[in-house]
Parts: C-alpha cells; sequence; structure tokens
C-alpha cells in the first residue's frame, strides 16, 4: 500500500524483529560490547535484559548472524515455560543431537560427546536462551549443569539469558546462588533516547531505500518520541501507522498534525496504552 505511493523498497517499520533492520544505538552498542567480551572468554552465563520491545531478540538474532562462516557452533531456545526436561531437549534439538529412544541421561550424555566433539575441533559452542524470564527454576539448573561440563579444565558451553527484567528478580533469589556465580556479565537495554528515536527512525527508512518522501518535521520527531517513549517496537508500531494515514491521505508529509490525528484514532480504538504507556 503505502510502500508504492511512498516509492520504497519495502515496509520499514515491521514490528516482528529482523536482525536486517539492527540499529546500533548507545543501549545496544553497549551491550553488543560486553558480548563480545564474553564470547572472547568463552565461558559462563551472560544475562540480558530489556523491557518488551527494546530490540533484545533482534540483537541475538544480529549476533547469531555475525556468526556466519565462524568457526564455532551457535543456536537459539525460545522458552515458553521450558521445564528441565524439556530444556534439556529443546537444547539437544537445537544442536541436532539425536534423542531417538534415549531417556533424560542418555540425552545428557549426548550433549556432553556433542560438546566435548566441538571442542576438539576448537569450536566454542553457545548456546542462547530467549524469554529466560519463563523458565522454571528447574529449566535453569538444568542449563547450570550443562556448564558443569570441562574438559581439560576448558567449560565446553558458553549460555546467553535474555529476558525482561522481572528475570533478574529470579536470580537474586537465594536458591540461584550457584547459578549466579557463573554469570561472567550482564547489561540492560533501555529505551533510546530523543535523538537516537530520531535516527532509528530514519535508519529503517534508508534501508528500504527512502529518499525523504515523506519528510518528517521536527516537530514530528520529537512528538515520535513522546509517544513512544523510545521504545523501538512503540516506535515501530506508530510510525507504521503514520505512513498508512499519510497514504491514505494523500499526503508527503508528517508533521504534528498527523500525528495528533493518527494518535487520536489509536486512542479510540485502544490501542494508545500499548503504545504510550
Amino acid at each position: 500500500m503505502y510502500e508504492d505511493f511512498y516509492k520504497l523498497s519495502g515496509r520499514p517499520f515491521l514490528i516482528s524483529p529482523d536482525y536486517r533492520f539492527y540499529f546500533d544505538a548507545r543501549p545496544h552498542k553497549k551491550a553488543l560490547a560486553y558480548l563480545t567480551y564474553a564470547i572472547d572468554q568463552g565461558e559462563g552465563f551472560v544475562v540480558i535484559t530489556g523491557d518488551i520491545g527494546t530490540g533484545k531478540t533482534t540483537l541475538i538474532d544480529y549476533i547469531l548472524s555475525t556468526f556466519v562462516g565462524r568457526n564455532l557452533v551457535a543456536a537459539k531456545v525460545v522458552s515458553t515455560q521450558l521445564d528441565a526436561d524439556n530444556m534439556l531437549r529443546a537444547v539437544a534439538e537445537k544442536f541436532n543431537v539425536s534423542q531417538e529412544g534415549a531417556d533424560k541421561a542418555t540425552v545428557l550424555k549426548r550433549i556432553e560427546n556433542f560438546l566435548a566433539d566441538n571442542h576438539r575441533m576448537a569450536k566454542p559452542v553457545i548456546l542462547f536462551i530467549d524469554e529466560a524470564q519463563n523458565l522454571s527454576r528447574a529449566a535453569l539448573e538444568e542449563l547450570r549443569m550443562l556448564s558443569n561440563f570441562q574438559l581439560g579444565n576448558r567449560p565446553l558451553l558458553q549460555t546467553y539469558l535474555v529476558g525482561q527484567p522481572e528475570f533478574r528478580n529470579t536470580l537474586a533469589s537465594k536458591d540461584m546462588e550457584q547459578l549466579r556465580q557463573r554469570v561472567i556479565t550482564s547489561c540492560h537495554l533501555g529505551p533510546l533516547d530523543a535523538e537516537e528515536t530520531q535516527a532509528y527512525i530514519e535508519y529503517r527508512l534508508k534501508r528500504v531505500e527512502w529518499l525523504d518522501d515523506p519528510i518528517f518535521t521536527e516537530e514530528a520527531f520529537q512528538l515520535i518520541y513522546e509517544v513512544s517513549g523510545g521504545v523501538p517496537r512503540r516506535i515501530n508500531i506508530f510510525c507504521d501507522r503514520l505512513l498508512l494515514t499519510g497514504f491514505i491521505e494523500r499526503t508527503h508529509e508528517i508533521d504534528a498534525d498527523l500525528i495528533h490525528e493518527v494518535l487520536s484514532g489509536m486512542s479510540e480504538e485502544g490501542l494508545v496504552p500499548a503504545i504510550a504507556s
């Protein structure tokens, strides 16, 4: 629809995570530096937290994309209330470790053999757990047990736990002491500031061959920041609606009037709390 009107090669503000639109803003740049350091260490747990929509999954997928062609093995498990046994089997599946006819102990042994084989080939193995706030304590304990596997005093697996801020409350509990001691670094993804919000919007537009059509006024950028709070997913939702409304009204300028119109419409639809709360 609006892509043709504005001569864009695609929709710039899709809600679903897409590492091709990864934007190296201040919070993400810091997180990426921490992650690069952790990868070089090759051991322990790394914790990444952030509110909904701050770009955690996009960051993970971007990192995974940079691993292509490198001499390492990496996989991602998305946690959806996995219990201990299912967590173990999910890890095995992601690393293509056979589970056929295997009980839990056998699966565990096969994972250990897989890790050891890669270690002998000098291939680090990295596991990303997304939505870690959904993990049960038993599942976290399984992950800790996997981190016990060593060969020649070298850990065979490094795990990244990525989740919403409440995951830190889980880690802070008394029964998580052993896992906490294995966390080598942690970082938190916060929202973008006003300047970064404008740069983020322009970056995504340029990814779809934007040639200043539509043009955004300075006031528009500031209002988008205020409406979204600098949260990337909220920015995407609101900007997508702005472009759709601009197309419907055949306008080539995104200004304060259009923003207030869209905000009013989304309020009537009950969508504003999801954007500006």
